[in-house]
């Protein structure tokens, strides 16, 4: 065989780094278009075998939805792409190899000639001192533990003899008021009226919920209107909003507020952002002030050619230069067309800018309330939670799934939730 045909004959090695939206749905778009095709080979590695549906994860916390039916298993969504459970531990970008850790503690490399990075983010945690003394809410563990620690609080608060510290576990503290803090804050509201029923002994008066954001209103990601609408719907709940105030630390069970306020609380959720994933910030590419891969309108970075980035991970430019925000909707419209661009290049053509026009936000606010915007209308109420819920349940992969988020949905409208801790052993 001649180098001509050696060449030619080449498998072009594809690496997708992440399971959430972008690194999922990137697979699945590099799939369609190569199929069991010899010329590629692509593998997807993830530190879990599911893809979560983080919008759904609020009811999962709530126990609205069985937990394990906001997860999709990775493993039965694909037919061609090879998919391994493993965590990342470090990409080189110049000899092109992935390092990753396997479930039994063994570190196994792979090679790429392109590589998709789109491993998510993490909470910011830089912004307020002491932000680890407070959970996180961005996992199917931070859901469970919230939820346990919610109903483990009422357990101990039912015994309690000290006033004070009965107050303490019934204050509950969301730091941050964009979608996340305000999404969480709405189902917790529901959450923690329903289980309350199952404690007399408790006057739903000792209970308190604080929002806290920094910022001037709530959900800046919406409309100003619609951000009003929503505090107006969580404070008929009780829930006390504040905006421009600016935490000023975090200690185990203190959230300091002022100079002179402090807010003692057993549940502490910080929702404050979300910065980049540490890996991606140690990468030797270019990337902008928020460590964020600096890349055209292809996806495709500007200082390595064969790394990719979308998603959390990305600065991507909208056509007047602007980064598009870190939205689901914008992570999976940007990990179909990725796959369609590094296919483009693979086949000797050029890749396309990445364009969309943000078709609306929405958000559920719990008690079957929600608001958002889809296109120019502006939605409240129940047909907001109506279409938040609809559009999330058609964008979750197979139809076993949909079902079983549909009865679970169905059983929802008829009972209350229980008062049950569900066993998580430890975090990974």
């Amino acid at each position: 065989m001649d180098a001509a045909s050696a060449k030619s004959t080449k498998q072009t090695k594809i690496v997708v780094l992440g399971g959430g939206f972008a690194g999922v749905y990137a697979a699945r778009s590099l799939e369609r278009l190569w199929g069991a095709s010899a010329e590629v080979s692509i593998t997807l590695i993830s530190r879990e075998n599911y893809f979560l549906m983080t919008p759904l994860l609020f009811e999962a916390s709530s126990g609205v939805l069985e937990p394990r039916h906001a997860v999709n298993p990775i493993r039965p969504m694909f037919d061609h792409v090879r998919f391994v459970q493993a965590t990342v531990e470090n990409i080189d970008v110049n000899s092109c190899l992935v390092t990753a850790r396997l479930t039994d503690d063994q570190t196994r490399q792979f090679e790429f000639d392109h590589i998709v990075l789109a491993l998510g983010g993490v909470t910011n945690k830089s912004l307020i001192p002491g932000s680890d003394s407070a959970r996180t809410f961005k996992s199917l563990y931070d859901a469970i533990s919230l939820r346990n620690q919610c109903i483990a609080n009422f357990e101990r608060a039912d015994i309690e003899t000290d006033e004070k510290r009965r107050r303490e576990l019934l204050t509950f503290v969301i730091i941050g008021g964009g979608l996340v803090g305000l999404e969480l804050q709405g189902e917790l509201t529901e959450f923690i009226k329903n289980i309350g029923r199952a404690y007399p002994r408790i006057s739903q008066n000792l209970v308190r919920f604080e929002l806290i954001e920094a910022g001037s209103r709530l959900v800046p990601e919406m409309d100003e209107e619609l951000g009003t609408y929503a505090m107006k719907i969580l404070a008929r709940r009780g829930v006390n909003i504040r905006v421009n105030t600016r935490v000023r630390g975090i200690e185990n069970h203190k959230v300091h507020v002022t100079e002179t306020e402090t807010i003692e609380a057993e549940t502490i959720i910080l929702a404050a952002g979300v910065a980049v994933n540490p890996l991606i910030a140690a990468l030797p590419v270019e990337k902008n002030e928020r460590n964020r891969v600096v890349v055209d309108a292809t996806m495709r970075s500007k200082s390595h050619p064969n790394v990719w980035a979308l998603g959390d991970c990305a600065a991507i430019p909208d056509p007047q230069g602007k980064p598009y925000p870190q939205l689901a909707q914008h992570a999976l419209r940007e990990a179909r067309l990725v796959g369609r661009n590094i296919t483009a290049v693979i086949r000797g053509g050029s890749p396309q800018p990445f364009i969309y026009k943000n078709k609306g936000t929405l958000a559920a606010l719990g008690r079957h309330k929600g608001v958002g915007r889809v296109f120019k209308f502006k939605i409240y109420g129940f047909i907001a939670w109506w279409v938040w819920r609809t559009y999330y349940l058609m964008q979750m992969p197979r139809f076993d799934r949909k079902l079983r988020i549909i009865i679970d949905w169905t059983v929802a409208l008829f009972f209350k939730n229980d008062v049950v801790e569900l066993d998580v052993i430890t975090r990974r």
